[in-house]
């Protein structure tokens, strides 16, 4: 995956916005105002994607290339290197799990009129 077909399967997802909140090196991903997904920009050598605690342990043990969240809470976030092991399928996977949590935070109110908006357009 490279970094245009990366920024183009976010923008996919119901109510996604792209920030440069961190500066212009770091391209953020947002839903519902709050971040699933960021990655340097000029190097696109990593990801970091919000993940349950346990499957963030679970998949730092199973993969070299899974680490804990660069510059994020350790917890609840993963820094996944590009061009080392993860297959396509894999960085989907886990961006649609980063997604899906950071939208089961939001209240139902917004949760609901993301998803509608999304439907009908």
């Amino acid at each position: 995956m490279n970094i245009e077909e990366f920024r183009d399967y976010c923008l996919l997802k119901a109510g996604v916005t792209e920030e440069l909140p961190f500066g212009p090196e770091t391209l953020v991903f947002k839903v519902g105002g709050k971040v699933f997904a960021l990655t340097p920009i000029e190097t696109f050598a990593s990801v970091n994607l919000k993940c349950d605690p346990a499957r963030a342990t679970e998949l730092r043990e199973q993969h070299d290339y899974v680490l804990p969240g660069y510059h994020m809470n350790k917890k609840h976030w993963n820094t996944v290197l590009i061009g080392t092991g993860a297959s396509n399928a894999q960085l989907q996977e886990w961006i649609d799990h980063s997604y899906d949590l950071v939208l089961a935070s939001l209240p139902k109110a917004q949760r609901t009129a993301i998803l509608q908006e999304h439907t009908a357009s």
